[in-house]
């Protein structure tokens, strides 16, 4: 009697313990598993890409978040709102209506011959990367705060 309580309590750790080992990550190619408003984001400024890759990514505390890749190599990121948190177009200039018009006025001004490849919101405000790997940072507001050359 005493092993088979033994075993079967070894059955159940292993059987909790493997639920928390599977991956919390799903990939789809459907649109519909994102949140409304990041479908809503890709239609209107991504109306040609096509998507090679969702990636539902679920935190065993913190909320959901998506990383879509589109074919041409563009990666958005959307938080659990479906609210966009970073676009890298690698080589191609991210869509100007997501540039404040503060931001986009300082890169015109101060960097003439780049162009804006990358943009991420994160609390303090905004992170840019420009076509010649300069990245620079800007508050809420779009005031400039920093600049940092990549070698």
């Amino acid at each position: 009697m005493k092993m088979k309580k033994t075993i079967l309590a070894l059955l159940l750790a292993g059987a909790s313990a493997s639920a928390f080992a599977l991956p919390f990550d799903k990939y789809s190619l459907n649109r519909d598993d994102l949140p409304e408003e990041a479908r809503e984001f890709l239609t209107t400024h991504f109306p040609k890409g096509k998507v090679s890759m969702i990636k539902v990514d679920k935190h065993l505390l913190k909320k959901t978040d998506y990383d879509v890749k589109l074919v041409n190599g563009t990666k958005i990121e959307f938080n659990n709102a479906g609210k966009w948190t970073s676009v890298d177009c690698k080589t191609r200039e991210v869509p100007e209506a997501l540039v404040i018009r503060p931001i986009r006025k300082y890169i015109e001004r101060n960097f003439p011959d780049t162009k804006i490849v990358k943009i991420e919101k994160k609390t303090f405000g905004f992170e840019l990367e420009l076509s010649d790997g300069i990245e620079v940072k800007f508050d809420r507001l779009g005031t400039f705060k920093s600049v940092e050359m990549n070698d």
